[in-house]
């Protein structure tokens, strides 16, 4: 032992991985997940047509790469999450406590987007959904002038000319029917 070398302290670091070890078990949890959703997926492509359609790849192509890539992730973040964990993540970022308006806003564009696209149609029911979206998360990073009338004006302009050309994109050009307003597939 050189004269500046110490002996090694047998307490555990707070940085260590041995402390870290508790904090592994969520991210094995994500890994079990994950590792399961692939299971699942390929359970249910098990019962999908495997016949070579246009293009050579059957119905089931997509539905067994998904879980196979599921598959592979979930074992990935298993072992891990159990040799250590996540290494050099950063540390979390944002509030201590959670923003429960922002939530609300949030749960209620989707839930509003569900309950009226077939009422409103899609544009609108989507413009809605981005619109209330928005105002959740800006009111939660602290954003000011979110009860003006122009910031609320501009969101729903932006929601428009977001869901406008998917909307189009879908009826016009792929012939999938999505709910509007008119039968004429631009509404």
């Amino acid at each position: 032992m050189t004269p500046t070398s110490q002996p090694m302290d047998e307490s555990v670091d707070a940085d260590s991985p041995i402390a870290a070890r508790g904090a592994t078990w969520p991210q094995t949890l994500v890994g079990v997940g994950v590792l399961a959703t692939g299971l699942a997926l390929a359970f249910g492509a098990i019962g999908i047509s495997s016949e070579a359609g246009y293009g050579g790849v059957g119905p089931n192509f997509l539905p067994w790469l998904v879980s196979i890539v599921l598959t592979v992730c979930g074992a990935w973040i298993v072992w891990e999450a159990r040799n250590g964990g996540f290494r050099d993540m950063d540390a979390p970022s944002g509030a201590v406590e959670t923003y429960w308006s922002g939530f609300v806003w949030v749960s209620a564009g989707l839930l509003l987007n569900a309950a009226l696209i077939t009422t409103i149609g899609f544009i609108f029911s989507c413009m809605l959904c981005y619109l209330l979206a928005v105002q959740g998360l800006r009111r939660a990073s602290g954003q000011g002038g979110v009860n003006s009338p122009r910031t609320w004006l501009v969101d729903a302009v932006t929601g428009v000319l977001i869901s406008a050309p998917v909307f189009w994109m879908f009826t016009q050009f792929l012939a999938i029917n999505l709910p509007g307003l008119t039968s004429t597939g631009w509404l």
